[in-house]
């Protein structure tokens, strides 16, 4: 329980204005950079390998059911495994606040260098979390990275503003460099409703100074009859001008309600100014499918594609917005303004047929998993039957081509397929979150597919390795929170994953 917002390094919080660019303080000026494999903010002790940082919202610390913990497993030329490896909560010394039953510690992850110092930091949502006197109104943790990797000496707590109870910020969050005049990313939160950007004193640089006091929150900008409840993030150069882009996906709220559709925001030198709303959510990832420069955004409703134009089937659908040059809110023509194609498990080539509950798209993932230039993208159906076996749950990964997205090549697994160890079971979930990491710096990603359901809500992280071909089953191996120093029990191990 928070009772009031400490000293922070954070120096600003400001409003995304439909129409206004969002500026920030005078500041020496920092490298831009967008969410390519190669800046992809997962790296917390500096040794160039990418680090993976693990979401346990359903964690029991000192007997708080629910309280939640994080795990981090740090890369190396042999990858990731269960030795290198550290298990946070808000017991562990020096993070701030107490383990307490439903904080849901870890639920939202995001990473990135806030402070400027060349270290990774990890942000991890506690959006359970009561500041006094309000229920579950939810807050922020900043985990710092150094060279022995992250630590919760000196850890920061975000809240909003004005603390609203059942707001529960710290929902989504996502971490990037938005503007030139900021040495370290920016940070953005959101709640229930709203979208809140955070930043580091840019003068200081340095951990342990006062804040200022953020200014009160607005909803999210849309355009008229696109107004979102947010659920979730993701930042890419779309534009290709050096800064990174963020959008906000969620479903519509009002008349129209529970339709995916998405804000899309451009970094520019003053700030991030919104553009437009983009059908297509609640999930979304980023990453250069087709090889041109400009990142793509990948957009899923695993839903209700019918509304989509994705097909007769009701079992999710992705739709594919490729980066184009420009810096303006043109419509088709800067950004992420192409028309969407739009894919389901119906689509000539890919496995699988579409059926309602599938849930395909759940959770998205964009990398390179061959090494051949091309980001691929991962997929999640924690729903798929596999069999008689009810929402047993799948992934897919389909391959990036000079022509954008493309059915050639697509692969799909469950725990029925062979060298997957495990077996379908009810309720599993697999492929609730997916996420493509290289750790071995090898420059093809492999897959981790989390089933979050797995052993009675233990949850269960699959890794499946890359070869010269991509993502196979072939040696790949399991790990849950005991394999990691942490509690099993209901943990919901891999409920998130940072991307």
């Amino acid at each position: 329980m928070r009772t009031s917002r400490p000293a922070a390094v954070v120096a600003a919080s400001f409003l995304l204005l439909a129409g206004a660019a969002i500026t920030a303080p005078a500041a020496h000026a920092g490298t831009p950079g967008g969410t390519r494999s190669s800046d992809r903010n997962t790296d917390f002790n500096g040794d160039g390998h990418e680090d993976v940082l693990i979401g346990a919202p359903g964690g029991t610390v000192d007997g708080k059911k629910g309280a939640g913990y994080v795990t981090v497993q740090y890369g190396a030329s042999t990858g990731i495994g269960t030795t290198r490896s550290a298990v946070f909560s808000q017991n562990s010394a020096g993070v701030r606040g107490a383990a307490e039953a439903g904080d849901a510690f870890g639920a939202a992850l995001a990473t990135g260098d806030l402070d400027g110092d060349g270290y990774d930091d990890a942000i991890v949502g506690v959006p359970g979390e009561d500041v006094e006197p309000l229920a579950d109104a939810g807050g922020a943790v900043v985990l710092w990275g150094s060279p022995q990797g992250l630590s919760g000496a000196d850890s920061d707590w975000l809240q909003a503003g004005e603390p609203t109870a059942s707001d529960r910020f710290g929902t989504a969050l996502a971490a990037a460099h938005f503007s030139p005049d900021i040495p370290g990313d920016q940070l953005a939160v959101t709640d229930r409703s709203d979208l809140t950007l955070f930043q580091y004193d840019a003068a200081l640089l340095k951990k342990g100074t006062a804040p200022l006091a953020p200014t009160a929150r607005e909803d999210i900008p849309a355009d008229p009859g696109h107004e979102i409840a947010p659920k979730a993030l993701t930042t890419g150069d779309y534009d290709g001008n050096g800064l990174a882009d963020l959008v906000v996906s969620g479903t519509t709220t009002g008349t129209d309600s529970g339709k995916g559709w998405s804000a899309y925001f451009s970094g520019q030198v003053q700030g991030l100014r919104f553009e437009r709303s983009l059908r297509g959510g609640p999930s979304v990832a980023s990453g250069d499918i087709n090889n041109d420069g400009f990142d793509d955004l990948v957009t899923a409703d695993p839903s209700r594609p019918d509304d989509n134009g994705g097909g007769a089937g009701d079992g999710g659908v992705i739709g594919v917005y490729y980066g184009s040059e420009g810096d303006g809110p043109v419509v088709g023509a800067d950004g992420p303004g192409t028309p969407p194609v739009w894919w389901t498990q119906d689509s000539p080539g890919i496995p699988g047929t579409s059926e309602r509950g599938d849930g395909w798209g759940t959770d998205l993932s964009v990398a390179d998993t061959d090494g051949d230039g091309f980001a691929d993208v991962a997929v999640g159906a924690p729903g798929e039957d596999v069999g008689a076996v009810l929402d047993a749950g799948a992934v897919w990964v389909l391959r990036g081509a000079a022509g954008g997205l493309t059915a050639a090549g697509a692969a799909s697994w469950d725990q029925d397929s062979a060298d997957v160890p495990g077996v379908p079971e009810r309720g599993d979930n697999w492929g609730g979150q997916v996420r493509l990491t290289d750790p071995d710096r090898d420059g093809r990603f492999g897959l981790l597919a989390a089933a979050p359901g797995e052993d009675t809500l233990n949850g269960v992280v699959w890794v499946l390795p890359a070869a010269a071909g991509g993502v196979t089953a072939s040696g790949s191996w399991t790990f849950d929170g005991g394999s990691l120093g942490a509690p099993r029990a209901g943990a919901r191990l891999g409920a998130a994953i940072d991307e």
